[in-house]
């Protein structure tokens, strides 16, 4: 079995019993705003680009909310289908959900196709797995891992609980690394590594 297959079941069997774990309401009081050493990491004006959370990924919402309230173009990743490479799409406010629809992919929703594209300056990214030294073990699809290699400048942020950090991850020519990783506890990075 290839390795990244069964540490990314393992990782995720962790991770989902850690979200279990937690009370609801201590839950709902974590990532509800970005660290100032983080805050630091984007530049006025940038463009964040951030994603919506399933159920066991460390959610991301209240730091859109954060930065649009801040003055930043808030974008979402967006499909024209399974097989299209992935783009951003200004979330124009985070508040109301109805500016989002139905993406190529059950239960998963994005911007319409008619809100404006954008290119993250400040990229926040859901991830299976972290390392200690930028390392990234995502979903598989290897949506994030070619949009960064498109889009050098970005700076890469992961969210993950701290359940997900792994001693160690297989590395390949095409996987980008983070900038810096933020959990409910720490801040990992920046690294001078990395994008």
């Amino acid at each position: 079995m290839d390795p990244k297959i069964a540490l990314r079941k393992d990782l995720r069997a962790r991770r989902n019993a850690h979200v279990a774990s937690l009370d609801p309401r201590v839950k709902a009081l974590m990532f509800m705003r970005p660290p100032s050493p983080v805050v630091a990491m984007v530049p006025a004006g940038a463009t964040v680009g951030l994603y919506l959370a399933g159920p066991a990924e460390a959610p991301a919402t209240a730091y859109a909310r954060f930065f649009h309230e801040a003055g930043h173009k808030v974008a979402l990743p967006w499909f024209s289908g399974r097989d299209a490479p992935m783009i951003f799409r200004e979330w124009a406010s985070p508040w109301i959900d109805d500016l989002l629809v139905p993406s190529p992919w059950q239960g998963i929703v994005q911007p319409s196709d008619d809100a404006p594209e954008r290119v993250p300056d400040v990229l926040f990214m859901p991830l299976v797995g972290f390392d200690e030294n930028g390392g990234r073990l995502g979903q598989g699809g290897g949506h994030y891992d070619r949009w960064l290699a498109a889009h050098p400048a970005t700076t890469a942020i992961g969210l993950a609980w701290d359940c997900q950090l792994a001693a160690e991850l297989p590395h390949e020519p095409h996987d980008q690394p983070l900038h810096a990783v933020v959990t409910p506890t720490r801040i990992y990075g920046p690294w001078e590594n990395a994008a």
